[in-house]
């Protein structure tokens, strides 16, 4: 069962969360907050697996918020849901530790998927906020290395379509292989490319 803090300022936002994470069986929301603040006080109370976080909220911020509760608690996943996607959200976000971010407007599916990949240690973020990702990496010349050799074909299958943005569960769809194999590739293209995150690894897809 995956434990889930849910963080934003919105009751309307919260309550629709909370029904569609509790139609899952995997899924169990342990607490709202309405603020930053109740945020960290939660977190250290309820030690939550995932806290699916706003950025904009009265007071202390999710970006705050991510900060303080990840340097009392480094294990838990904080996972942004924002309106905002611009840099100016972006960035601090991911500074602050926030392991994925997605957007407000993102399918239902999208999320209880992206909770369950936050959980498992992946990093899910929305298709359109990895692209601009990488096309900025790329256009700053970051990881202008050679490519990587000594990958297997289905290595180079799977890092194209993390490259692409998809899930673990869209690349298993895609390859026709187990989830559990698609885990074990990446990790191995993670050891390979020394990337120590999805996003980084979706850059070196595209170097690649």
């Amino acid at each position: 069962m995956i434990r889930i803090l849910l963080a934003d300022d919105q009751q309307l936002i919260r309550a629709g969360l909370r029904m569609l994470c509790d139609a899952e069986p995997d899924l169990e929301v342990v607490g709202e907050a309405g603020d930053g603040r109740e945020a960290i006080t939660l977190a250290a109370r309820l030690a939550p697996d995932v806290i699916v976080m706003d950025l904009r909220m009265p007071g202390v911020d999710g970006i705050s918020a991510t900060s303080r509760v990840l340097a009392e608690r480094p294990s838990v996943r904080v996972l942004v849901l924002t309106t905002f996607g611009d840099d100016d959200h972006l960035y601090p976000a991911l500074n602050a530790g926030a392991c994925g971010f997605l957007l407000k407007d993102a399918p239902p599916a999208e999320l209880l998927d992206g909770i369950r990949r936050a959980a498992a240690g992946d990093s899910p973020f929305s298709r359109d906020v990895l692209k601009r990702l990488v096309d900025r990496a790329t256009s700053a010349g970051a990881d202008r290395r050679q490519p990587v050799a000594g990958l297997t074909a289905r290595e180079q299958d799977v890092l194209r379509l993390v490259g692409e943005g998809l899930s673990n569960t869209e690349i298993a769809e895609r390859l026709h292989i187990g989830i559990t194999t698609v885990k074990t590739h990446i990790t191995a293209l993670m050891a390979k490319t020394n990337s120590p995150n999805r996003v980084r690894l979706a850059l070196r897809a595209h170097h690649n």
